[in-house]
């Protein structure tokens, strides 16, 4: 019966130190999630940023008029 409960306590010793240790591991889990969001939020903002940069290119240049039969007589 003794070593029932030394059985027992064991495991549950065993499964304290499981507990404490997912704890830490959530723990760090939980920190690296926050750096990788700050990450992509700092990601997206460039992104939008380079994306408002080409569209002012692209507004800036100037369309070049479509090529009619008549350009390619006139210039033979």
């Amino acid at each position: 019966m003794i070593s029932e409960f030394q059985e027992l306590s064991d495991k549950i010793d065993r499964l304290a130190q499981l507990a404490q240790s997912l704890r830490g591991e959530n723990y760090l889990l939980r920190q690296a999630n926050a750096l990788l969001s700050a990450e992509n939020v700092d990601f997206n903002h460039r992104l939008l940023e380079a994306q408002r940069r080409v569209e002012a290119l692209l507004a800036q240049l100037e369309p070049t008029p479509p090529a009619t039969p008549d350009d390619s007589e006139a210039a033979q």
